[in-house]
């Protein structure tokens, strides 16, 4: 039984105990729950908490009601609530309802025992007040619009973005939204003829874990052509669509579960805005209405139109970020090292950290280098900026330093050279017409070391760049002063090398400046070194573990503010049986002498099978030395691993190079026997004069 009101009323029964028996379709409206789940259950449990159930309780109980009511009651009439402003949530923020209740008389019927038992029912109805004043709505929605600005787009993170969206619209606007991305967005194909993928970004509702959502976040969806989402992607053109429409409702049909989410839920009217940004579209937003009553209008339209238009314009800012900053960490990656090539010098541990902020990555890089004699460069650079054209002038760097490794320059002149190329690359990219300035467009700072591990040496010079930290086999951490030199770039400054004898067992620190940023910004400078020699002390399972060691203690939990290089090396030293030197004279008689010596040391080290090649290789090498070269002259055999090293060295400069021989020379056909038995032979000079080597395979 329940009291008609007029107009859009929202009426239920409930009996002496509490219990509803009757629902109408206007409660079902306001309140979301169908006739099915409510007869027979305690209204309390139902509505708990709401203004309306506890007048109702308050109604039942015959208790006076406390609140914004005014109470009229005597023995011989009914009581009559009167509740002034109860704020219900509805689409235009909190518009005002007038709930009365009215018990209904006592109805007598027979007891068991032939007494009268009495019920006692109790009507309760709820009214619109009015719909807010035309200012009032102007006002809400500017405060939305203001709201949406202030916190859509916080960020260069699609998803992000997409959830602030969802946050500001469901504050205030509506019941759910979700906001659903297309496949193409993400780098996949284009739309199929089954129908176009979604994914579900960002959703949010005024329920707890969005119950009503057909998608779970992040999922995937497709949609049929004549969906209405297909058709707001169609057309372009934001669609305000009533669920009790016949061509929504036949749509439904073919969404079984869209369809029973409606039913549970009470989905009545919703809204589907496109996406679209600098003419691409990215997606669709979703409103949805359940809780409020009122449908969404024409007025809501614009004003969802304009919340959407606004997230994606940010949406398309993070989507684009997102892709430079993907495509320059493919480059970067793709340019740096995965793996270490084979070398005997040093063992090696490495990480590289991408910037996490809105910079991008930025130009960091290391390098592992083996050289002749057993040698090995270990390199560590930053190219100043971010994105993809650090990461291409990062390239450049990278393939220079190679270069000029493998023609076995000095720490010093190698940095000179790449200083020039840096210098030449700016003259290259001024506009036509321009003049070149003392600033360099690349910018770029640099550590080139060089270990040798017969002489357990190490030279290092820097252009700019933070200098390493060597930590010896007793666990002493000591940051080696070299001298700083200018970044690369500037020109016409010198570098200079410094050498250090590095004992077998120690291990080399070379990072970017990344790596110490953190504790720069806290206002401590000096709080990165400190933590860095701290860490490095620690002892460590490995290098590996090393290497985590040191990036917690430096970066903490948080992403780093630049990009992070380090490069640990722990050195290793040839054991002196591996390695035979003899000094010879400036004299042709020396080249049959130094035969035999090298055929001796293969005997001793079992190497017999070698010995012919390696004969012919001496013979030469040292021919060329004593023909060409000036004293002193030096012969040296290294054994490394599955690897023979023979070297001559002289006090002359002078490089030897392949010619072709014609059919009448005598001679100039000795170093191209030479390049076809072995796998690799060149030249390095030295502060004394140069070395010829030539590496076999074993």
């Amino acid at each position: 039984m329940a009291t008609r009101v007029p107009g859009r009323a929202a009426t239920a029964t409930v009996d002496g105990g509490g219990a509803v028996t009757g629902w109408s379709v206007a409660a079902e409206r306001l309140t979301g729950f169908g006739a099915g789940q409510v007869l027979g259950r305690p209204a309390v449990e139902l509505l708990a908490g709401r203004a309306p159930i506890s007048l109702l309780r308050a109604v039942v109980r015959r208790e006076p009601f406390s609140g914004m009511v005014r109470l009229c009651r005597s023995e011989e009439e009914p009581v009559s609530v009167e509740l002034g402003v109860v704020p219900v949530r509805t689409a235009r923020g909190e518009p005002a309802w007038v709930l009365s209740a009215l018990p209904l008389q006592p109805l007598s019927q027979p007891s068991p025992g032939g007494a009268a038992a009495s019920t006692t029912a109790v009507a309760g109805a709820g009214t619109e007040a009015g719909a807010a004043s035309s200012e009032e709505r102007a006002r809400r929605r500017l405060a939305l619009l203001s709201e949406a600005g202030l916190r859509i787009g916080s960020t260069l993170e699609v998803e992000r973005t997409a959830q602030e969206l969802a946050d500001v619209a469901v504050e205030g606007f509506a019941d759910f939204v979700g906001v659903d991305l297309l496949d193409s967005v993400f780098g996949g194909g284009p739309p199929s003829n089954a129908g176009l993928v979604f994914y579900r970004v960002a959703q949010r509702s005024v329920l707890p874990g969005s119950p009503e959502s057909v998608i779970a976040l992040g999922a995937g969806d497709v949609i049929v052509p004549d969906s209405p989402m297909a058709r707001v992607l169609a057309s372009g053109r934001p669609l305000r669509t009533d669920y009790h429409d016949p061509e929504i409702r036949s749509w439904l049909t073919q969404e079984p579960e869209r369809e029973r989410l409606a039913k549970e839920f009470g989905i009545h009217s919703s809204l589907l805005v496109p996406l679209t940004a600098r003419g691409t579209t990215l997606g669709v937003a979703i409103f949805l209405r359940h809780r409020s009553p009122e449908p969404f209008d024409e007025d809501d339209l614009l004003l969802a139109t304009e919340l959407t238009a606004r997230a994606a314009l940010s949406v398309d800012n993070a989507r684009q970020y997102t892709q430079q900053r993907d495509t320059a960490l493919a480059l970067q990656r793709s340019l740096l090292p995965s793996r270490t090539p084979r070398q005997a010098a040093v063992e090696v541990a490495f990480r590289y950290l991408p910037a996490g902020g809105r910079e991008g990555v930025g130009g960091d890089w290391f390098d592992v280098i083996p050289l002749s004699g057993a040698r090995v460069a270990l390199v560590v650079g930053d190219v100043v900026g971010h994105g993809v054209p650090a990461s291409a002038a990062m390239g450049r760097l990278r393939t220079a330093v190679r270069t000029l490794a493998d023609i076995d320059m000095p720490p010093d002149e190698l940095l000179t050279h790449l200083d020039d190329l840096v210098l030449r690359v700016d003259l290259d990219e001024l506009p036509e017409g321009g003049t070149a300035w003392a600033g360099s467009s690349v910018g770029a700072t640099c550590l080139y070391a060089v270990y040798d591990p017969v002489t357990r040496s190490c030279a290092m010079a820097r252009a700019g760049h933070p200098g390493p930290a060597l930590v010896g086999p007793d666990g002493a951490v000591t940051f080696p002063e070299l001298p700083a030199g200018p970044p690369l770039g500037l020109g016409g400054l010198p570098f200079e090398a410094v050498e250090l004898e590095v004992p077998e067992g120690s291990v080399l620190a070379l990072y970017t400046d990344g790596l110490l940023r953190a504790s720069e910004l806290r206002g401590d400078p000096g709080l990165g070194l400190d933590r860095l020699g701290s860490a490095l002390a620690a002892s460590a399972d490995s290098l590996e573990g090393l290497c985590d060691q040191v990036l917690s203690a430096t970066l903490g939990p948080d992403a780093p503010t630049d990009d992070v290089a380090l490069l640990l090396a722990r050195t290793l030293a040839l054991p002196a049986r591996d390695v035979a030197d003899w000094p010879l004279r400036h004299d042709p008689s020396e080249v049959a002498r130094a035969r035999k010596l090298a055929t001796a040391k293969l005997t001793d080290w079992g190497l017999e099978e070698a010995s012919f090649v390696t004969e012919l290789v001496v013979s030469e090498l040292i021919t060329n030395a004593v023909r060409y070269g000036r004293p002193p002259i030096g012969f040296r055999l290294i054994r490394d691993g599955g690897v023979l090293i023979c070297e001559v060295s002289d006090g002359s400069s002078t490089a030897p190079h392949l010619r072709r021989a014609r059919t009448e020379d005598e001679g100039g056909r000795g170093l191209l026997l030479v390049a076809q038995l072995c796998r690799n032979w060149g030249t390095r000079h030295t502060p004394r004069g140069k070395t010829i080597w030539a590496e076999q395979e074993l």
